[in-house]
């Protein structure tokens, strides 16, 4: 089965987060995909722990590093029709963009945002928990 996975769950897989086991019990039957911002995106959070004295440098790029070894399919957005998700839900963009994606391709979404969460169940997408 495939499943858009969002970069919060990309990154508590690399951070060995509470939650890594069962995000590795609910995907290992499934295609990870995601939007091709993904690795940009997991590179500004690791930037942004770094800052806040969350990481330190040699953590981050070794996260990075755990995380792009997760075999993921990068898939292009639909950037207007996310920017209309964006405003209708008052959400970010960026996640305007994973739940775009879920939506245009009819598959589930697997995130720890409940503020994501709450707008894919708003739109009728799955969502994985």
């Amino acid at each position: 089965m495939d499943i858009i996975s969002d970069t919060n769950i990309f990154l508590a897989v690399a951070l060995d987060e509470p939650e890594k086991d069962s995000i590795i019990q609910l995907t290992s039957e499934s295609n990870a995909i995601a939007p091709e911002i993904l690795p940009y995106e997991i590179g500004n959070a690791l930037t942004a722990m770094v800052k806040r004295k969350q990481l330190t440098r040699d953590e981050a790029l070794s996260a990075f590093d755990a995380a792009s070894s997760i075999p993921v399919r990068l898939v292009s957005v639909d950037i207007q029709r996310a920017l209309k998700l964006a405003f209708d839900y008052n959400i970010y963009a960026y996640d305007a963009y994973f739940l775009q994606c879920a939506n245009h391709l009819s598959i589930p979404l697997i995130t720890l945002d409940k503020r994501m969460k709450k707008v894919a169940y708003d739109l009728n997408i799955e969502v994985m928990e």
